[in-house]
């Protein structure tokens, strides 16, 4: 585990095994700088968790990488391609997808529609059909809601449909920002569980989370952030049990 010093250079790991490597990010809004130097790893199959304080840049972190934000320098990698700089619809069709926080849906739209709009990129209507089946099979309450607007649905649904809409694409990586915001504890343990249920299905994900004991329960890896940097890396499980880790971000 790696305390306030920088993680391992990329002139010594390079992006080896690495589904997606981000490198030295600098990047923000304006004048402000938010990431100064964020650097960022999933392998295949793993979750990676990435915690820390309001304002550490975890969900700037995730904007950048998905083509939201172009950094000012730095780098991403993805699937063995350099992506920087890409627009989010270029980024989607290479296999990354995005469930950005705040359960966006599409309220005036039905589930169905809400879940076509997610494959937009596939022509096959065939492939379309077995995505949405294999949605409702993850989330059960989809299926027997289809035809009800998402705009009536609760917002542990709407957070369903969101992650849902996402997985339209079979995403070789998903991005998950804020999962839990705004859930109640019955909610949260669910979309918890259909997150480790997609790991068994051999997703890859990386989650950014403010309940940070949830997040890295969970991860095969975490990273703290905080003021735009990398604090600690480690397994997930190191980081939940080290008393540094606890005491400033844990509440313990």
């Amino acid at each position: 585990m790696h305390g306030s010093s920088r993680p391992t250079s990329d002139a010594a790991r390079g992006d080896a095994g690495a589904l997606l490597r981000a490198s030295d990010l600098v990047a923000g809004y304006g004048k402000i700088e938010v990431l100064h130097g964020v650097t960022l790893e999933v392998r295949s199959g793993e979750i990676v968790s990435i915690i820390g304080p309001n304002g550490a840049g975890k969900s700037t972190a995730f904007k950048t990488i998905i083509g939201l934000l172009h950094p000012r320098s730095g780098h991403v990698r993805f699937d063995g391609h350099e992506i920087t700089g890409l627009r989010a619809d270029q980024v989607l069709r290479r296999g990354l997808a995005y469930v950005p926080q705040g359960r966006i849906v599409f309220p005036q739209m039905t589930v169905r529609e809400n879940l076509e709009m997610g494959a937009y990129i596939e022509r096959d209507r065939g492939r379309v059909r077995a995505a949405i089946e294999r949605v409702y099979r993850l989330f059960p309450v989809l299926g027997e809601r289809r035809r009800q607007l998402a705009g009536t649905l609760s917002g542990g649904e709407q957070q369903m449909l969101s992650i849902g809409r996402a997985l339209m694409t079979t995403p070789k990586l998903l991005l998950l920002d804020e999962p839990s915001l705004g859930l109640s504890p019955k909610f949260l343990g669910i979309i918890y569980e259909k997150v480790v249920e997609l790991k068994a299905g051999g997703i890859t994900m990386m989650i950014v989370e403010q309940n940070a004991a949830k997040a890295l329960a969970v991860a095969d890896r975490g990273y703290v952030l905080e003021l735009g940097q990398n604090r600690f890396e480690g397994p997930g499980q190191a980081l939940l049990t080290d008393p540094e880790v606890k005491r400033l971000y844990l509440g313990g």
